[in-house]
């Protein structure tokens, strides 16, 4: 089985986890930072409030990613899966928000969950910009753990906006 690689920032503790759990009925959310060579990964709790980075996934082909996103599904108890779309900033799609579409829709077959799109505009670059350190070489953010760092903080951003515009009603799948 392919392998996740965590992402270990500091969580509430056990209890405050527990009590977030008991927050809501709906279930956690997972979120894609779908991209050619890792799969960024975002789980939020239980009610909804808040957007954890959950690692990243290195690409190993449509198969294997997608059974190694169906266990971790099953693992946290995910009820929907929200996938970043890449859209252009003028609003156009291009081959890669195809591409991310198509794997939306094998990953709701492969999981029996709602998988829903949702614009990414912008995520990559934020959290490029709240994880980079003073000092920090560019040799060191190239790194394969730190871009995979990026693209977990980048699918909490994507996470957090979804669940702030779900929370409002607002939603939009494009």
């Amino acid at each position: 089985m392919q392998k996740i690689t965590p992402w270990r920032p500091s969580l509430p503790d056990a209890r405050a986890r527990a009590r977030l759990a008991l927050v809501s009925a709906r279930g956690p959310v997972l979120a894609i930072d779908y991209g050619s060579k890792r799969i960024g990964l975002a789980v939020s709790d239980a009610g909804g409030s808040f957007a954890f980075p959950a690692g990243f996934l290195e690409r190993r082909g449509e198969p294997q990613d997608l059974a190694a996103l169906r266990e971790l599904a099953v693992e946290r108890g995910i009820v929907e899966i929200v996938v970043g779309l890449p859209i252009h900033m003028d609003g156009r799609e291009g081959p890669e928000a195809r591409t991310a579409r198509a794997f939306a829709a094998a990953l709701g077959r492969a999981t029996g969950l709602e998988v829903s799109m949702f614009d990414e505009r912008w995520t990559t670059r934020a959290a490029e910009r709240a994880l980079a350190l003073p000092g920090e070489g560019p040799k060191r953010r190239r790194s394969a753990a730190a871009k995979g760092r990026v693209d977990a903080a980048a699918a909490a951003l994507l996470l957090r906006t979804w669940l702030e515009r779900s929370a409002r009603g607002a939603l939009g799948e494009r």
